[in-house]
C-alpha cells in the first residue's frame, strides 16, 4: 500500500506555489514600507509557552495542540505564533529597544481539528506584531496594514469589524451580566460552553457549535447583553481608535459580540472579512494583548497584532499561472546544449533544454509550451558559430552570432 500525506495536511504543488509566492512577496513589500521586520521562530516550543500564553480555556490548549515528550520535556508544535514571537521578543531583549518594535512572520502552524475546506491540521499563517505603543494609533496602523496587504493581493470589498473587550476591571461586570443571561439555558449548551461559563464566559460568544448559536438566538441573547461598559481609559482608547480609522478612511462596523478565540486579548479586537468571489469570509483576526508579555515573564508592554490564514487567502484569489521561461535550447548536441544553457543562466536568463535530446520537432513542441523563444543549436550553427533564435509566439526567426547573446 502506498504511503500518502497525513490527514489534515496537503502538498503544495508547483502549479499552486506561484500564488503562495505572490502572497509572501506582497507581505514583504507592504510590511517593509511600514518598517516591520521579518522574524522566524521555531516550529516547536515548550508546551508551557502556549498553556500560559494562549490560555487554558481555549480549544487550542484543551483539544488541538500537537504535544509530545522528548527527554522528559514537553514540546508542542506551534498552534499559533504570537506566543512564540513574544518569547523571542523577551529572550533577545528586544524590549530594551526604542518602541515600537515591529515584527512580521510567515510559516506553518499545527492544530488537531477536523479538516474542512480552508482549514487543515497543518496550516499557514502570515501575521504582524507591534510592541511598545499604548496609543490606539498602533491598533489603527495594524488594521491599515492588513487592509493594504489584502488589496495588494487582489482582495477587495473588505468589511472591518471592531470591538473593545476593555480591561479586567470593566470586563468583570459584563461577565456577570453575560452569565446571568446565559444561566436559564446553560444546561442546554455544549460541554465546552459549560466549562467556559465559570472560567471565561466571554469565550461562550465565540462558540462554533450550531446548536449553541441557535440557543443564543432563541433566548435573544444579543438583546439581553448590551456589550461591555468600558472604564474611562478603555472608552477613550476605543474612541481614539475610531477617530484614527475615520481619518484613514477605513470603513468599519462595531460588533459588540466580537470576542476572538484567544484568552490574551484586551481592549481592541477586530476581524476583516472579504466579499470576494461572492461569499463573505473572515480573512484576518487580531487585537490588542497588553498583558501577554508580562504573563510570559517580561515587563508590562502594550502590544497589538493580527494573523491571516494563507490557505483561506488562496481560496479567495484567482489561480495565477507560471510565466514562460526566456529560452529553450533545441539541439542534438548534448555537450553544447548543456554549455549554452549554463552560460545563459549565468547571464540571468531562465533556460531549459531537453535532457532526452529527442527529435527537433519534439523539442520545439515542448519549447512552445514553456518558453518564449527557442534557441536552435544544430550542426550548422555550431560549425559557423551562430544561433538561430525562434520567437515561439510569432514563429519569426533570426540568426545571432554566438558571442552577441552570451556577452
Amino acid at each position: 500500500m502506498s504511503i500518502k500525506a497525513q490527514k489534515g495536511t496537503k502538498d503544495i504543488l508547483p502549479l499552486e506555489i506561484i500564488n503562495w509566492q505572490n502572497i509572501e512577496k506582497a507581505a514583504s513589500e507592504v510590511f517593509s514600507k511600514a518598517n516591520f521586520k521579518e522574524i522566524r521562530t521555531p516550529i516547536f516550543e515548550d508546551t508551557a509557552l502556549f498553556e500560559r500564553g494562549v490560555g487554558d480555556t481555549t480549544d487550542i490548549v484543551n483539544k488541538e495542540m500537537y504535544t509530545f515528550v522528548k527527554s522528559d520535556r514537553s514540546i508542542t508544535l506551534r498552534p499559533e505564533n504570537t506566543a512564540g514571537v513574544v518569547r523571542a521578543y523577551l529572550e533577545h531583549n528586544m524590549f530594551r529597544e526604542s518602541p515600537p518594535v515591529k515584527l512580521w512572520y510567515k510559516g506553518p502552524m499545527f492544530r488537531y481539528e477536523r479538516p474542512q475546506a480552508g482549514r487543515q491540521r497543518q496550516f499557514h499563517q502570515i501575521g504582524v506584531e507591534m510592541f511598545g505603543i499604548q496609543d490606539a494609533s498602533a491598533d489603527a496602523e495594524c488594521i491599515l496594514l492588513a487592509t493594504e496587504f489584502l488589496k495588494k493581493i487582489g482582495l477587495s470589498d473588505l468589511v472591518v469589524e471592531i470591538n473593545s473587550l476593555g480591561c479586567n476591571v470593566c470586563r468583570k461586570e459584563y461577565k456577570e451580566q453575560l452569565k446571568e443571561a446565559i444561566a436559564p439555558f446553560l444546561e442546554e449548551l455544549c460541554d465546552d460552553c459549560k466549562s467556559r461559563y465559570e472560567k471565561n464566559p466571554l469565550r461562550i460568544l465565540d462558540c462554533k457549535n450550531e446548536d449553541c448559536n441557535k440557543l443564543f438566538e432563541e433566548y435573544n441573547l444579543r438583546n439581553k447583553v448590551s456589550g461591555i461598559k468600558l472604564c474611562p481609559e478603555c472608552f477613550e482608547h476605543y474612541k481614539k481608535l475610531k477617530m484614527y480609522l475615520d481619518a484613514l478612511n477605513i470603513k468599519y462596523i462595531e460588533n459588540t459580540f466580537l470576542v476572538r478565540g484567544l484568552d490574551y486579548y484586551t481592549k481592541t479586537v477586530f476581524e476583516i472579512k472579504s466579499n470576494n468571489l461572492g461569499s463573505q469570509n473572515a480573512v484576518c483576526g487580531g487585537g490588542r494583548y497588553d498583558g501577554l508579555v508580562e504573563t510570559l515573564g517580561g515587563p508590562h508592554t502594550p502590544a497589538v497584532g493580527w494573523a491571516m490564514g494563507v490557505e483561506r487567502l488562496n481560496s479567495l484569489i484567482p489561480q495565477l499561472e507560471y510565466s514562460k521561461i526566456d529560452y529553450f535550447v533545441v539541439s542534438d548536441n548534448q555537450i553544447e546544449a548543456v554549455k549554452l544553457a549554463s552560460k545563459l543562466r549565468e547571464k540571468g536568463y531562465s533556460v531549459e533544454f531537453d535532457h532526452n535530446f529527442r527529435k527537433f520537432s519534439k523539442q520545439l513542441e515542448k519549447a512552445s509550451k514553456i518558453a518564449n523563444k527557442a534557441i536552435i543549436l544544430g550542426e550548422d550553427e555550431i560549425k559557423n558559430n551562430y544561433l538561430t533564435i525562434k520567437n515561439l509566439e510569432t514563429s519569426e526567426q533570426e540568426k545571432v552570432l554566438f558571442e552577441n547573446i552570451i556577452t
